[in-house]
This record gives structure tokens, C-alpha cells and sequence, in this order.
């Protein structure tokens, strides 16, 4: 069987810990900012730890599993 190879896209989005944890970063912070207070996108400047039920789909795109 063939090596399975990386999907691009995911590979782009996600970033994988030393500890082995899948990180993501946050959505809605590209456009239409003006309305959002500067609280909220401050906190979208936080990465967070991808989705317990996404990580397997993720993972495999990446390579990992």
C-alpha cells in the first residue's frame, strides 16, 4: 500500500504539540472587525486545542494515525 500523503489544506490549519495535542486557531477574524469588540478579538488571538471528536479525521489528514 502506498504512503498516505498530507492534505494540504489541514496541514496549513492545524499544528500538532510537543505533547502530541492538535492546535488550531480561531475563526472570525479576517473581516467585518469593526463591530467586534476589541475584547473578542483579542481573545481570537488565542489558539485552542482542536475538538476531541474532529482530532481523529485531523489527525489522519496530517499523517499522524
Amino acid at each position: 500500500m502506498p504512503k498516505m500523503k498530507t492534505h494540504r489544506g489541514s496541514a496549513k490549519r492545524f499544528r500538532v504539540t510537543s505533547t502530541g495535542k492538535i492546535i488550531r486557531n480561531k475563526a472570525y477574524k479576517n473581516h467585518i472587525l469593526e463591530k467586534k469588540s476589541p475584547k473578542r478579538k483579542r481573545n481570537m488571538r488565542q489558539e485552542t486545542e482542536v475538538a476531541k471528536s474532529d482530532q481523529k479525521v485531523i489527525a489522519r489528514n496530517l499523517g499522524l494515525r
